[in-house]
């Protein structure tokens, strides 16, 4: 069955190559970067729709959510891939570190305007990642800083923590979230200008999101990790699992939402 499927952050990388692939099945992508002559490129190259929208600029997620919800009656899947380690300017006019409102912040709002849309039978595929480290509310309501890991791992287990507290809150009034460890070190351009290292096979992430979005594998999985280091559902850092951590974390995001 032909799907619609939108995928944050697909002008390049995991989420470039996850579209090619996608539309190589036959399903119908949205692509989406920051980018507007990125976006144009991808779209004219793989034939499909493409939207423009900064994630670090939460009016340009809520005006993204809201052109998709328009031209849209249902979205069976959502891909929140996009997502920030390393920039010459990590914190925002707001003074909000960019690692937390893209990698954390914007996901959820996105995913939070898209429900309606994915309905009790889609499913929303959080990228987390093999770094993960306790969350620092502080430093994610902007109070404090962090260096480039810190605010990526806490980010990534801030994605984590978000997606479980929100499946338990849905539970079958909603589509699966699940988060997912596309593997370490990938060969992106974000581990190249983060590590220095051309990384491994970028086939590894594409592989596990087309099965985290389409595969039967994954039809039970709301609430579960998926870590593809270890080729298995797994144990995500422990935080995650601390329902009432989970949900301290997604209040703090709601009032960061509010300002």
């Amino acid at each position: 069955m032909k799907k619609t499927i939108l995928i944050t952050g697909s002008t390049d990388g995991i989420g470039l190559e996850t579209a090619r692939a996608l539309v190589s099945m036959g399903h119908h992508i949205l692509v989406h970067g920051r980018s507007s002559t990125k976006v144009d490129n991808v779209a004219a190259e793989l034939g499909v729709a493409g939207y423009v929208a900064d994630l670090s600029n939460l009016s340009d997620v809520e005006e993204l959510a809201k052109t998709v919800a328009d031209q849209y009656e249902t979205l069976d899947v959502l891909i929140n891939n996009a997502g920030v380690f390393n920039t010459p300017e990590p914190v925002l006019a707001n003074g909000q570190d960019v690692r937390f409102v893209v990698n954390t912040i914007a996901p959820y709002l996105l995913t939070q305007r898209l429900l309606p849309m994915l309905g009790t039978s889609g499913r929303v595929v959080n990228l987390s990642s093999a770094a993960q480290s306790p969350v620092d509310l502080d430093a994610l309501a902007g109070k404090r800083r962090l260096g480039d890991m810190p605010a990526y791992a806490q980010s990534k287990l801030a994605i984590t923590m978000w997606s479980f507290e929100l499946a338990q809150k849905l539970s079958k009034n909603g589509p699966a979230i699940i988060a997912v460890n596309p593997g370490s070190l990938l060969g992106t351009k974000m581990v190249r200008e983060g590590f220095g290292t051309a990384g491994k096979d970028i086939g590894i992430g594409v592989d596990i999101l087309c099965r985290a979005a389409l595969s039967d594998e994954f039809a039970d999985a709301s609430g579960k990790y998926f870590d593809n280091d270890s080729g298995r559902f797994a144990d995500p850092q422990a935080d995650a699992l601390n329902l009432a951590k989970c949900e301290a974390l997604v209040k703090m995001i709601e009032a960061i939402l509010l300002k």
